[in-house]
Parts: C-alpha cells; sequence; structure tokens
C-alpha cells in the first residue's frame, strides 16, 4: 500500500495515539496497529481498527479529563 500524502510505502506498526472525545477530554489508546509511511511518517487506520476504536472510544467517561486504555483485538 502507498502513502496518500507522498506515495512513501506504508508498513504496519504498533503505537499509541490520543484520540481528544470533548472539548477537556482525551483518550489515548496504546497498542494501537496502524499504518505508516516509512517517508513522511503520515499513518492511516484501517477500518476494522477504527470501528473498534470508534466502540472504544463510546464506553469512555467524557468527565474525564485522561484516561489510557489498551486496544485489544
Amino acid at each position: 500500500m502507498t502513502c496518500h500524502n507522498c506515495g512513501g510505502e506504508l508498513e504496519n506498526l504498533i503505537t499509541d495515539l490520543p484520540f481528544k472525545t470533548d472539548c477537556d477530554s482525551i483518550v489515548i489508546i496504546k497498542g494501537l496497529p496502524v499504518l505508516q509511511c516509512t517517508n513522511c511518517g503520515e499513518y492511516v487506520i484501517e477500518d476494522t481498527v477504527m470501528e473498534k476504536v470508534d466502540h472504544i472510544l463510546s464506553g469512555v467517561d467524557k468527565a474525564t479529563e485522561l484516561e489510557v486504555l489498551s486496544y485489544v483485538a
């Protein structure tokens, strides 16, 4: 697969990413599988992974300012 930004190669990578869920709420998901460009660093989250991320984020208490959760496949 190639990067839509620069045309570089995308490689599978496991990383931690923050998601802002409300004005004052951030959730960090650890161990998230992404495709990252070896040239420019742009990343893509595949649809199946994003569906699970949406499910994880839907269960988060938005009153919490910061929460760290693990992505489990």
